[in-house]
């Protein structure tokens, strides 16, 4: 068993059963390298976590802010989709404490990566849930999750993000973006793409991603946040 007690620290949750915050560590690939490993994986609590933190962040939301459903859906969507739990997985360097089969550790698919961390913030929320009840759980979304909120209202990243840097240059330049691929790395079934932002000749920002669309989506989030738009 790894040592769990700086982890605790980090997501200020002290658990009394702390098998069930291992237990939200466990990737499924890990038990098909080792059978008898006494906890089980780690999917039940994701599914539980992923309804608590959906009623925590709406009921936030809701009582929150007055504007309508379809706004607090999309700003809902970007609190709880895999990019910004992953974010967060990192921040909290979760991935240390992860139990993943030696193929999986080595797998460095970025989007692969953030599937599995988002995965793990759910279990850790279902774990906390069930650990230290809906209160804590609360308390943990709005400190580590929630807390996200303002910067993503800010550089509207609860839009498009290409949609959203058009529109802004647009708007405020009169220039529509261009998209640029810096370079392509790794095999065929596992490229990643670095790809420029462009207001005319310009480079204002790069992205990242397994897609040139993703790359893209990416470059224009930076472009919005390195423009302050």
């Amino acid at each position: 068993m790894k040592d769990i007690s700086k982890l605790q620290k980090r997501i200020e949750t002290k658990f009394k059963n702390e098998k069930l915050l291992q237990q939200a560590l466990v990737h499924r690939s890990y038990l098909n390298e080792n059978p008898s490993f006494e906890l089980d994986q780690n999917e039940r609590l994701e599914f539980l976590g992923d309804a608590v933190l959906e009623l925590v962040v709406t009921d936030f939301l809701y009582l929150n802010y007055e504007n309508p459903e379809g706004e607090l859906t999309n700003w809902r969507a970007s609190l709880v989709n895999a990019t910004n739990l992953a974010t967060v997985a990192r921040e909290l360097n979760i991935e240390e404490f992860l139990y993943l089969s030696k193929g999986e550790s080595k797998d460095d698919n970025v989007k692969a990566r953030n599937y599995i961390l988002a995965n793990a913030m759910e279990a850790i929320i279902g774990a906390i849930y069930l650990d230290k009840g809906y209160d804590e759980a609360e308390k943990f979304i709005s400190s580590f999750i929630i807390s996200k909120l303002p910067d993503i209202l800010e550089h509207k990243l609860y839009l498009d993000a290409k949609t959203a840097f058009q529109e802004a240059s647009q708007e405020k330049m009169g220039i529509t973006p261009t998209y640029h691929v810096i370079s392509e790395e790794g095999p065929d079934h596992n490229k990643i793409f670095t790809i420029e932002a462009r207001l005319e000749n310009e480079a204002i920002a790069q992205g990242k991603g397994t897609s040139k669309q993703e790359a893209e989506t990416d470059a224009a989030r930076e472009a919005l946040k390195e423009k302050g738009w």
